[in-house]
Order: C-alpha cells, then sequence, then structure tokens
C-alpha cells in the first residue's frame, strides 16, 4: 500500500513539473521512462498526461500489445503495452505487483490518437544538459525512434518520436 501511495505522490510531483515546464518554458525536453530494460525519452511537446493504470476494459480480437481501453478524465483511450508493442507482441505475461506499479502516459490531444502508453516507471523529466552524448538511432530501427542519447552516468536513452509512431501504420492497426 505504501508503494501505491509513493507511485502516486511521484505521477503527481512529474504531473505538477510536466505543466509547469509547458507553461514556463521549455526546462526540460523530455519525459524519461522505463518499459522492461530499456530507457525512452518521450518529447514533452508531445506527451500528455500520467495517470496510473487502472481498470483497462479488454477488447477481443484486438494484438496482443492492444491492452484495451480505459477511461481518463472522461475520455475513452486505448491503452498500449509499449513494452509488448516493441517486442511485437512476444513478451512474456506481466504479474499483478509489475501491472501494479505501472503508468499510462496519454499521447498529445494535439495529436488527434486517444491512446495511453503503458510503462513500467517513471524516471522523471530531462533536459538536454542531461546528456553527454547524442547520435542517430541504430540501423534498422522503427521510424519512429529518433536520436539516442547517453546521459552523464553513461545510460543509454532512446528518443521516441510520438508523432511518428501516431502515424505508423502498424501502431494503428489493432486489430489480431
Amino acid at each position: 500500500m505504501a508503494n501505491r501511495e509513493a507511485l502516486r505522490e511521484l505521477q503527481a510531483r512529474l504531473a505538477s513539473k510536466l505543466q509547469a515546464a509547458r507553461s514556463e518554458g521549455v526546462t526540460a525536453s523530455w519525459l524519461a521512462v522505463r518499459v522492461g530494460a530499456a530507457n525512452y525519452l518521450f518529447p514533452l511537446a508531445q506527451s500528455g498526461e500520467i495517470f496510473p493504470l487502472a481498470n483497462v476494459q479488454l477488447v477481443p480480437y484486438a494484438r496482443p500489445w492492444f491492452m484495451g481501453v480505459v477511461n481518463l478524465r472522461g475520455g475513452l483511450y486505448g491503452v498500449v503495452d509499449l513494452a509488448s508493442f516493441m517486442a511485437d507482441g512476444s513478451t512474456p505475461a506481466r504479474t499483478g505487483q509489475s501491472l501494479a506499479q505501472a503508468s499510462v502516459i496519454t499521447i498529445n490531444a494535439a495529436l488527434e490518437l486517444n491512446c495511453a502508453l503503458m510503462v513500467d516507471s517513471l524516471a522523471g523529466l530531462r533536459n538536454p544538459e542531461a546528456f553527454s552524448d547524442a547520435g542517430v538511432p541504430p540501423e534498422g530501427s522503427p521510424v519512429y525512434f529518433g536520436n539516442r542519447f547517453t546521459d552523464l552516468n553513461g545510460v543509454r536513452w532512446q528518443e521516441i518520436n510520438l508523432q511518428s509512431l501516431s502515424q505508423f501504420a502498424e501502431f494503428l492497426s489493432i486489430g489480431a
């Protein structure tokens, strides 16, 4: 129970920082998340709100990575398990404990796609000064991969262009 409260507090702090970053000007450029063993960066301008994962309604005959739909602030959003999508639906089933720690991040409403991405954990906001190196994505990467960054601790982060992802045909095809 204490972990759930701590997660809610972290989400609330990140949401307020995200809102402050948008209203005060750009002090951070990305929302950092962890998905499985991978580290990803979502551009703030393309990211929406952060919510705890709750009450997902299953959708029959959908791809394995499409978890279902959820009501977020009165809007209906499709929920995509990002780890499963990146692995083309071949990731092992998640445990109840790992799902309890998960969050969903909506795609910015300006991109006109009611979709939320499930991530394993939130890692905070990042600005360009947090990275020592940037480069192009690895050869053969999906079209929605942006630059690849290395932070000051040597950890690699892959930028996900949410606008490109939201237009990617395979991402839009949820039917099994």
